[in-house]
């Protein structure tokens, strides 16, 4: 199982936005920080913000903020969201050709894993996987982008 690089960068800008706090981000800032296009984060941000992830401010000094309180935002959901299919083989996807499909039964191993798979990501929440300023290691991002450098100790 691999999620798709959406889903990945849906997480991270998920993840980027919850520790910017109160703070507004920006697409470009978000780019800059996780050296991806700014073209995918854009549909990424789109899309988060379509379905209340986040939430979008216009004007010169806008930006992007979360829509819900991290606590509110469970992992499983944004990746159901974000993924096009589960179709781990073939007899999972639409217009299935495989001839073993009515005898087989390692579809219903790779459902009851798929299953785990959703109901793990479900029990967690983005406050769950929040960034922290600190878990940036390159001490520029904190300070470049606003945010409150950690406290010593």
């Amino acid at each position: 199982m691999r999620l798709t690089y959406f889903s990945d960068y849906s997480l991270r800008m998920l993840m980027y936005a919850a520790c910017a706090g109160n703070r507004l981000i920006t697409i470009e800032e978000a780019a800059r920080t996780f050296g991806v296009s700014k073209t995918h984060l854009n549909k990424v941000a789109n899309l988060l913000t379509r379905h209340g992830y986040l939430r979008a401010v216009r004007g010169r000094t806008g930006g992007l903020a979360l829509g819900r309180r991290p606590e509110a935002i469970r992992i499983g959901d944004v990746v159901r969201l974000t993924e096009p299919d589960f179709a781990l083989v073939e007899c999972f996807a639409a217009g299935n050709q495989c001839v073993i499909t009515n005898s087989c039964r390692l579809s219903g191993v790779l459902n009851e894993a798929m299953a785990s798979f959703q109901d793990t990501l479900d029990r967690y929440t983005l406050a769950d996987i929040a960034l922290q300023p600190r878990d940036f290691l390159s001490e520029p991002i904190p300070a470049r982008h606003g945010l409150e450098a950690p406290a010593p100790g």
